[in-house]
Formats: structure tokens, C-alpha cells, sequence
């Protein structure tokens, strides 16, 4: 009888801290957790998610219309590559080759390779450097052809060529 109601006590005392636990409140649900900090070769494992991307800029190429920012290796075999399109570029990006960056947004898939879209100064840092980001409206760069009117006869031309003339 004794063993029986030192079982009962032990049960009554379980069922209460078991009650307990389910009258407590939830904790507070998080939506937004701070991104992941990865290296470049992890990317691929982390395609349309919001990452941070850590890496060492081993090539800057500066094209008319878009800037590359390939991480780690130069083109072709870079791991991971951060492009600029026509809006904003920053100003000096050239200072950012051999300094370490972090890029923070969703990561894509572009022929087979990572590749995150930078179009917000908060999306690039380069650690302990105090370098500023500055982002500057996109210009048609000065050395850029100038392009004339279609027409059907060709433009004249001052250069002579190793072609013979056709009568």
C-alpha cells in the first residue's frame, strides 16, 4: 500500500510539471534571422537563398554596361562572382582587388556558377578596412564607340585597307 501511493505522489507530481509546460507560453517566433557567412565554395550549395559571401577579390573587369567582381580566382575559374549592372557602379571598385569583401544577398545560378547582383551599398563590406563604399550614378564611359545612324551606304573612310577597291 505504501510502494502504491509513493507511485501515486511520484505520478500526481509528473502530470503537474508535465501541465506545467504546455500552460507556459511559446517563445517568440523569429522571421527574420541574420544570413549565413560562407566561403565561395559553399555557394553552390545555396542557391536562392540570402547569404553573407566571404572571399578575397582576385579580379576586378570593368566592362560598359557591367562590373565583375570575381572572388577568390580570376575568370574562368572563379567560385563565385559579384556583378553590377547599369544604374549605379561603385566609383573606384578597382581598389577592392586583393581586399576581402563580404557580400550579403541572394545568391543565382548563372551558367552553373554562384553569382550575387549588387545593387545596394549595404550589400558589400570590406571588413576592418574602413574603406567607404561609394556607388555612383552609370556612365557611358568616354572611350566608349561612338555609334552612327544605320544607313545603306558605308561611312567614309580615311584609313586606307589591303582590300582592292570594288568597280
Amino acid at each position: 500500500m505504501r510502494t502504491l501511493l509513493s507511485v501515486l505522489v511520484v505520478l500526481a507530481f509528473a502530470i503537474k510539471l508535465l501541465a506545467e509546460d504546455t500552460n507556459s507560453p511559446a517563445p517568440p517566433k523569429t522571421t527574420a534571422s541574420a544570413p549565413m557567412k560562407i566561403g565561395t565554395g559553399e555557394a553552390t550549395n545555396h542557391y536562392d537563398e540570402v547569404m553573407i559571401v566571404t572571399g578575397r577579390v582576385a579580379q576586378v573587369t570593368i566592362r560598359p554596361r557591367m562590373i565583375f567582381l570575381n572572388l577568390d580566382r580570376a575568370y574562368p575559374d572563379t567560385p563565385f562572382t559579384v556583378v553590377m549592372f547599369p544604374g549605379k557602379y561603385l566609383a573606384d571598385a578597382k581598389a577592392l582587388e586583393g581586399k576581402a569583401v563580404e557580400i550579403k544577398g541572394k545568391i543565382k545560378n548563372y551558367h552553373d556558377k554562384p553569382e550575387i547582383e549588387l545593387d545596394n551599398t549595404n550589400q558589400l563590406t570590406v571588413p576592418g578596412s574602413g574603406i567607404p563604399i561609394i556607388f555612383q550614378e552609370a556612365t557611358q564611359p568616354t572611350n566608349a564607340p561612338v555609334v552612327a545612324p544605320s544607313t545603306n551606304a558605308p561611312p567614309p573612310s580615311t584609313e586606307s585597307t589591303n582590300f582592292p577597291e570594288i568597280m
